[in-house]
């Protein structure tokens, strides 16, 4: 009989990770009856989720999933450079994560005490792989974005190692780039992740890829039928660890609080795909100037909309946005009256719910992975307006290498200062709500195809019992 065995996971700071982690935590116990996760936690400084959201989460969890929340550890947010703030932030832990285990490990020495067989870390939580090697135990990466990412982290880690080439040389360039994960070529100045532009932040993200190399294995958040050409790419390379693809990873019932909430209330009126929702993330905020250019671009195409609108954190601080306490005083005069028929402008958004029901029709959102995600489950076509991270990327695949998207900005940065028209908003909220639109098309049928690949037999059911089987070698 398998001696059950314990894993220890470790998500980055940030509900987003905390959930995909959970989620694939969930998914791991139901699988096996011999598995038990510990997921440790840490909590940032600032957070921007409503009071009480993640303990509501975490607190529903199966038996054989535990939660310990680390010490809190306080760390300077002004004037620190944003690409090594969680680099920082993460390695501030590693003492506290060793004392976890220690007295995860020493709690109990019965024979009936599950084998500590191993650490799952995040994607920015490579120091860790110190720790678990301490402990003789192997690493796993759980990978929340996309393939095709994995495999630019990679490439770029190569071309430095090896060739000596550095990422910031890319900065204002019209050079294309070819990385084995994409299609097409990228045009590197506009769509490679701001951090890949920093030297800093390249350093890291290079470190990063090259520390993915020592684990023994990498589970990534997408399915094989979404992303098999960077998948393939990436296993071709014959120098990775073993890949897991077991997506899409969500949690669908997130929003399940807010059924009878005042904005569904105001869908459940609405005729069925005729609402464009906007929502650009946790970090999603924009300057006055840009938020009069959609309300302007939205009044003017004369569609429904549901905007989530939430105010910028200070210049210079580290920090989430917040809600504003009335929105009449960022929007052009009478706005919300002269829309009030077909739209509705709200605070921090119950996007899974959202997204679920018949009233949307397209997505303006900022291409997070989750987030494409979600819109890719529920047969969303998404309109691009990345704003920061790897999402720049991620609406490049969408719409260039995958067809399931249409564009609005994909070369915007958050950080840039640049003011999107209304013109070019209206052009792509238009285009997205075309009700027989090729790519409206593609994103009902990877729809499908998603929920397949975690039925039993899918690829990403049969994905998951590999990883599991070799657990218990």
């Amino acid at each position: 009989m398998k001696k059950a065995a314990e894993l220890v996971f470790i998500p980055s700071p940030g509900v987003g990770h905390l959930v995909s982690a959970v989620e694939i935590a969930k998914l791991l116990v139901a699988r096996d009856d011999q598995l038990f996760i510990t997921v440790l936690t840490m909590k940032l400084p600032f957070d921007c989720m409503p009071k009480g959201t993640v303990d509501a989460y975490t607190d529903s969890m199966s038996q054989r999933i535990k939660f310990v929340d680390l010490p809190e550890e306080a760390i300077e947010t002004r004037g620190i450079n944003p690409n090594l703030f969680l680099k920082f932030f993460i390695e501030n832990h590693k003492a506290h994560v060793k004392d976890a285990v220690t007295k995860l490990t020493e709690s109990d020495q019965s024979d009936s005490k599950p084998r500590l067989a191993g650490f799952v870390v995040d994607l920015f939580c490579t120091s860790m792989i110190d720790v678990a090697d301490e402990f003789g135990v192997p690493t796993y990466i759980f990978f929340t974005s996309s393939a095709g990412f994995l495999g630019l982290m990679f490439h770029l880690q190569t071309l430095h190692d090896e060739q000596n080439k550095d990422c910031i040389e890319f900065k204002d360039s019209d050079a294309e780039l070819v990385v084995p994960s994409f299609v097409n070529p990228l045009p590197a100045g506009s769509v490679l992740p701001g951090v890949f532009l920093d030297k800093h932040g390249a350093a890291e993200f290079i470190n990063h890829a090259r520390r993915f190399r020592e684990t023994k294995g990498i589970l990534v958040n997408t399915f094989i039928e979404l992303e098999s050409h960077a998948l393939h790419s990436i296993s071709d390379e014959g120098k990775t660890p073993p890949l897991y693809p077991v997506g899409p990873i969500l949690n669908l019932k997130s929003d399940d609080n807010h059924k009878g909430s005042e904005i569904l209330k105001w869908l459940d009126d609405q005729p069925p795909s005729s609402v464009v929702f906007l929502c650009f993330g946790s970090m999603g905020s924009f300057g006055e100037d840009q938020v009069r250019e959609i309300a302007c671009a939205l009044e003017h195409s004369g569609l429904r909309f549901l905007w989530s609108l939430r105010q910028a954190p200070p210049k210079g601080v580290v920090a989430f946005p917040s809600d504003y306490a009335d929105h009449k005083g960022v929007l052009p005069e009478g706005f919300l009256d002269r829309t009030v028929g077909i739209g509705k402008v709200i605070r921090w958004a119950p996007q899974v719910a959202i997204l679920s029901h018949r009233a949307i029709g397209g997505f303006v959102s900022h291409c997070g992975w989750n987030s494409t995600l979600e819109s890719l489950w529920h047969g969303v076509p998404v309109a691009t307006w990345p704003m920061y991270a790897e999402q720049q990327l991620n609406a490049f695949q969408l719409v260039r290498d995958l067809g399931l998207a249409v564009e609005i900005k994909m070369s915007y940065r958050r950080d840039d200062q640049v003011v999107v028209s209304a013109e070019e908003i209206e052009r792509g909220i238009k285009e997205v709500m075309e009700h027989d639109s090729d790519q409206r098309k593609r994103v009902k049928e990877m729809s499908e195809k998603c929920k397949k690949a975690l039925m039993d037999g899918g690829s990403s059911h049969s994905s998951l019992g590999r990883f599991i089987d070799q657990l218990f070698l």
